[in-house]
């Protein structure tokens, strides 16, 4: 039975898509932002360094230290974050956070990482068949965890 068809108990509710998208979209703009950034530092580093003059190519430095950097702010966002504040800062800014499915408890080191490395699996496989078809297949939680509203304690 999928998450999305679980029924919500009374604490937790599957969250719309809309949220959904717009929680991964913001964590995604701060993971290539971190990238940007990382690849300027070295941009700039290495803009004295002796070579020809009008070289337009962009070094492999910049490549490495942007890529290094979206994983790391990626990993730093959806694993760390999520291990102390229960959720990314995509999910804290629509009101969403992560759970274990068995028991709405609080989600472990290891099943985080596997959602983070089954996100990258997601995004290079699912997204293009996805955009290629136009089909309706929606995201499915992954390794015991799943996304549901924020509740606010009272």
């Amino acid at each position: 039975m999928a998450a999305k068809d679980q029924p919500a108990s009374g604490r937790t509710a599957s969250p719309s898509e809309a949220r959904r998208l717009t929680a991964v979209s913001l964590d995604l703009l701060l993971a290539l932002m971190g990238g940007v950034v990382a690849g300027y530092a070295v941009t700039v580093n290495t803009a004295n360094s002796p070579g020809p003059v009008g070289q337009q190519s962009v070094p492999p430095a910049l490549w490495a230290a942007s890529m290094g950097a979206v994983l790391a702010v990626s990993f730093a966002n959806q694993v760390l974050l999520t291990l102390v504040a229960r959720a990314s800062l995509g999910k804290l800014a629509t009101g969403l956070r992560v759970i274990r499915s068995a028991d709405e408890g609080r989600a472990g080191f290891v099943r985080l990482v596997g959602r983070w490395l089954f996100g990258f699996y997601w995004s290079i496989v699912f997204v293009p068949l996805h955009l290629a078809t136009d089909s309706n297949v929606e995201q499915q939680d992954a390794v015991g965890l799943r996304t549901v509203h924020r509740t606010v304690r009272s």
